[in-house]
């Protein structure tokens, strides 16, 4: 590894801050996830910044991937199921609208890169159409969308 995007899930985890490990919310593997993904979208961003044309959508990426974990940590925090799952619904629109923004920026960042993110959202939107439902008690109404990943997420290598 020579820079700080070329980081695996596994050497992102155990150079976490000790704070974010001392905290229950750290057991949420969505959680962990879409921080791992914070990391990686700020070298994504940067790519973005850099080419006039995409300036904007550089912002609109940061703050999708942003509101991912700040979502799932607020629904984390509330006291009801029902209340958690309105903010874990909205992580999940968050998580969605990043795959857009990607999709968007792919000529840029390239290919290779934005495939990676997508099973890095991927992930953590299959994790939410679990989440959403057990904090409601009922069903989402949604077609069943096959969201697949590496049964080992951790082992997927880097693009780079």
């Amino acid at each position: 590894m020579t820079e700080k995007n070329e980081i695996t899930y596994q050497e992102w985890e155990e150079t976490a801050p000790e704070v974010f490990k001392k905290d229950s919310l750290w057991q949420m593997k969505a959680h962990k996830y879409a921080l791992f993904l914070g990391h990686l979208a700020w070298y994504d961003v940067t790519k973005l910044v850099n080419d006039g044309r995409t300036r904007k959508l550089a912002d609109q990426l940061y703050d999708s991937v942003g509101s991912v974990p700040a979502n799932l940590s607020e629904g984390y925090s509330r006291g009801t199921g029902r209340d958690r799952a309105r903010f874990y619904e909205y992580s999940l629109g968050s998580a969605r609208e990043s795959m857009d923004r990607y999709y968007s920026g792919r000529h840029v960042i390239g290919e290779t890169i934005v495939e990676h993110r997508y099973l890095v959202l991927n992930e953590i939107i299959r994790l939410l159409l679990v989440m959403v439902p057990q904090q409601r008690g009922r069903a989402l109404r949604e077609d069943p969308v096959p969201y697949q990943t590496s049964a080992a997420f951790e082992e997927i290598p880097q693009p780079y």
